[in-house]
């Protein structure tokens, strides 16, 4: 398997190498490119892969304009931060996907996925994924029921800072500082929330752009947050989402 990764996250594209060389060890990484330019200039001057591992955000711009310059006949697997704006038009597609920080198990059932369904050739509608992404999509959650001593309580969505996981629990907590436990798992509430106004910025939180502070520099290319309501633990953004995170501010 000869593969091409496309990833404009260095700390990223390691990770993934070193992910794909455990899983194939036959596996033959071509070349690393982070950004649309680099990766058409690379496509035209080298034999087509057999892979193609493709962030969807990259520094230059979304990677579907790839495809307008190079012709690419070859499997893509995409990874995005984004599934609410994709994985619709992933579907509808035959195209596969994998959902940031991307862990071992999701990269081996895509590479499985592959193997099934080598083909010379695939035949993806990349106008209409963009098509997909572009248009307006679900209706997002809007408030939220908790359990108040013994009521109910319905919390608007624009009271909500951010949602925290621990010890097995999902809280959301409110502009006002109440902590609330909630029915959901993280992964559920990134499909229910806007994307524009909420990013899971590591596995234990969800925030809010509104709850953000302050935000801070860190080691390897992160970002550190001061949230309100002030949070006890350190809020630092993991290094395979910072990329998409500054993205997401300057939408």
């Amino acid at each position: 398997m000869r593969v091409l990764i496309v990833e404009d996250e260095i700390a990223a594209a390691r990770r993934l190498s070193k992910m794909l060389l455990e899983l194939e060890p036959s596996a033959q990484i071509l070349g690393i490119t982070d950004s649309i330019s680099s990766t058409v200039e690379w496509l035209q001057s080298n034999p087509e892969p057999d892979l193609i591992l493709l962030d969807i955000h990259l520094a230059d711009g979304v990677s579907f304009k790839i495809f307008n310059q190079v012709k690419v006949k070859c499997p893509i697997i995409f990874t995005t931060a984004f599934d609410q704006y994709a994985i619709q038009a992933f579907k509808l597609n035959s195209v596969d996907y994998l959902l940031k920080p991307i862990n071992q198990e999701d990269l081996k059932f895509s590479f499985n996925k592959f193997k099934e369904k080598q083909s010379p050739s695939n035949n993806f509608d990349f106008d209409k994924i963009l098509a997909e992404i572009r248009k307006p999509h679900q209706e997002y959650q809007q408030r939220f029921v908790v359990q108040f001593a013994d009521k109910l309580k319905a919390i608007e969505i624009d009271s909500v800072a951010y949602f925290i996981a621990m010890e097995k629990s999902v809280f959301l907590v409110s502009a006002d500082n109440h902590r609330y436990a909630v029915d959901y798992t993280m992964e559920k509430l990134e499909t229910v929330l806007n994307p524009k106004s909420f990013f899971r910025v590591n596995r234990k939180f969800i925030v809010s752009f509104k709850a953000i502070k302050n935000m801070y520099f860190y080691s390897k290319s992160r970002v550190k947050l001061e949230l309100n309501p002030p949070v006890d633990s350190e809020v630092i953004v993991s290094t395979e989402r910072s990329s998409d995170f500054k993205e997401w501010l300057n939408q």
